[in-house]
């Protein structure tokens, strides 16, 4: 134990945002720079280094979260790093977007608050970077082995970076322009900074991995083509098909997904565009899901100058406690403040949209919804409770339903699905084509970033194996396995 009365004599605390009124002005990361490394130590002495740690069972990545907690604790950061990186490619990333299970999970939080794993990692990690404890690590000799991994998103860098490093020659193929998946252009700045990412790049082509931008497999190359020229297939394209909501008026003019809405905004940040070509300045912006994506928007249309922001969401407010069917260690449903959240904006719950109503031009006026309510376990509208609220704008962030089949990649390469329309894979991750693989959503379906990074390095393992007969690199998780919840 790092410190035997941590957890008695320290309360928890967390990194500081920067005031709203001050952050909303501008794209960068919310949190104050710095602020957590005067606290972090203390906290991560908070640590109890149990007999069985269960915040193991709530990462799917197996982080050794108590020994980097020690090392953090007595400011060993060069250890610490490396007992973080043995389990995690990229804890810039997971410190900055992961919910966190890890905390839901802690021993500590039967009780009391749970240790600040995520602030932990997060700093641990940036003072890597900052100490140049990062470095390339290429492989001593390569296999002769190439591989195509297909989607650069959390789950197919993982896998590339684990195959380069076992030796294989790797090249990832990204149909955007810039690598990093939803990670570059679904995630807004102010949650990550892309030079987090843009870093991790750099570290990989150091190492050997090889990128290739603006090319999509089904369209641009055969999949089948693509199948002959590489030993190997990682499929990691991701769940990208955005859920509809078909309701009359949709079809109107400011009625987007939230995957429309947000790499628009990055890619203002990025140079590419002077102002986003779907803008919230002063409008009335609807945001419809509740979940992180949706926030996302929230975020977005709060630095866009939007006149008012309304999130709804069709389930019931969550509470701000455990109930009784989620107990610990899964993962609660709690109702949750986001930086986004703190900026303004209202949030409606347990109501559903009706239809859309437009203006003479066809561009969306105002949203129709009612409220609703579970009745023998089936959802039902409330008479009398139907409203209407201004909306020029409204994002779509309802989740997603699988993987993109009109490219062409599923058909041309002959992949077989699951019933939930998920390309299907046995234990090793292979799919039912031979040396063709599948990680992350495109496997499993829509799921958290940490599930992803230890999809990419479970199937490395399989394709390594396939390869050479033998691998010692890490599989964290099965197909199979699923988030500890209820």
């Amino acid at each position: 134990m790092a410190d035997p009365k941590g957890f008695l004599t320290t309360g928890r605390e967390v990194a500081r945002t920067r005031p709203a009124e001050e952050r909303v002005k501008d794209w960068n990361e919310v949190y104050v720079p710095g602020s957590l490394l005067p606290i972090i130590s203390k906290q991560a002495g908070r640590c109890m280094d149990c007999g069985i740690p269960f915040c193991h069972n709530g990462c799917p990545l197996g982080n050794l979260i108590p020994e980097w907690n020690d090392y953090a604790y007595r400011e060993d950061w060069t250890a610490a790093s490396e007992r973080l990186h043995a389990t995690n490619n990229f804890p810039e990333f997971t410190g900055r977007l992961c919910p966190a299970p890890c905390e839901s999970a802690c021993v500590l939080a039967i009780n009391q608050p749970a240790v600040t794993i995520k602030n932990v990692e997060v700093s641990i990690i940036d003072k890597a970077w900052d100490s140049g404890d990062v470095t390339p690590q290429p492989p001593e000799r390569l296999s002769g082995k190439t591989v195509a991994v297909i989607g650069s998103g959390p789950a197919g860098l993982a896998a590339a970076q684990q195959l380069t490093r076992a030796g294989h020659t790797v090249a990832v193929y990204e149909r955007a322009d810039r690598i990093g998946g939803l990670l570059r252009y679904g995630i807004p700045e102010f949650k990550m900074e892309k030079s987090h990412i843009n870093r991790r790049i750099e570290q990989m082509r150091a190492e050997g991995t090889k990128f290739r931008t603006e090319i999509e497999i089904g369209r641009d190359i055969d999949a089948a083509k693509l199948r002959k020229r590489y030993d190997a297939v990682v499929i990691a394209a991701g769940a990208t098909v955005s859920r509809d909501l078909p309701v009359p008026g949709r079809e109107l003019n400011g009625v987007h997904f939230a995957m429309e809405y947000l790499p628009l905004s990055n890619k203002v940040q990025e140079g590419d565009l002077t102002v986003s070509p779907i803008s919230a300045e002063g409008k009335h912006v609807v945001v419809i899901g509740g979940g992180d994506t949706g926030a996302d928007c929230v975020g977005t249309a709060h630095r866009q100058g939007a006149a008012s922001v309304t999130q709804l969401e069709i389930m019931p407010k969550p509470g701000d406690a455990r109930a009784a069917h989620q107990p610990w260690p899964t993962f609660p449903m709690l109702y949750k403040v986001t930086s986004a959240h703190e900026e303004g904006g209202e949030r409606v719950y347990s109501v559903s949209t009706t239809h859309f109503e437009g203006d003479e031009d066809g561009n969306v006026q105002f949203l129709h919804l009612v409220e609703v309510e579970f009745k023998g376990g089936k959802l039902e509208q409330k008479p009398g409770t139907e409203r209407k609220i201004p909306a020029q704008l409204v994002t779509l962030a309802m989740g997603f339903t699988g993987t993109d089949q009109e490219n062409g990649l599923v058909e041309q390469f002959g992949l077989e699905l699951d019933e939930r329309g998920n390309i299907a894979r046995d234990a090793d991750f292979a799919t039912n084509v031979p040396g063709v693989y599948v990680a992350g959503d495109a496997g499993r379906g829509q799921s958290l970033i940490v599930w992803a990074i230890a999809e990419g390095r479970s199937a490395a393992r399989g394709v390594d194996r396939m390869l050479t007969g033998a691998s010692d690199l890490p599989a964290p998780i099965r197909p199979t396995d699923r988030a500890l919840t209820v």
